[in-house]
């Protein structure tokens, strides 16, 4: 496989671009519906202790995968904005691990992607640090 010609770079970058505006519209969506008040006052109780301590837990609950998704989404908006570089540094589309092209079905599935499936499948083999 050749490296990407321009038609298809300009093709990626708008794939990531919406891709990365959609995530950044979830993302600020999320956050228009995160509780803003404190802990005591979320479960309605104002006094010093809870006298219903499943609520406590509940929210302490929620507000942790709603910490978990906002990082998450983070996550993935860097991921975006790192490929949408690597178009302009001319990298696009170039396995970080052998130098060899990532495969147009793998930039399409994962235009983000940063490794061909042959060097993600091989980390993927290896035992997590």
């Amino acid at each position: 496989m050749a490296a990407l010609d321009p038609q298809e770079l300009a093709y990626f970058e708008k794939l990531l671009k919406e891709r990365r505006a959609k995530a950044l519209s979830a993302a600020e969506e999320g956050e228009s519906v995160r509780p803003k008040e404190a802990p005591k006052e979320s479960s309605g109780d104002l006094s010093a202790y809870s006298v219903h301590m499943p609520d406590q837990g509940t929210d302490a609950m929620e507000r942790e995968l709603e910490f978990l998704l906002a990082a998450r989404d983070e996550k993935y908006i860097r991921h975006l904005d790192e490929a949408l570089q690597r178009i302009k540094d001319g990298t696009f589309g170039i396995c970080r691990t052998c130098n060899k092209p990532i495969s147009r079905a793998r930039l399409e599935a994962v235009p983000n992607a940063t490794e061909c499936i042959a060097c993600k499948s091989q980390r993927d083999k290896l035992p997590r640090r």
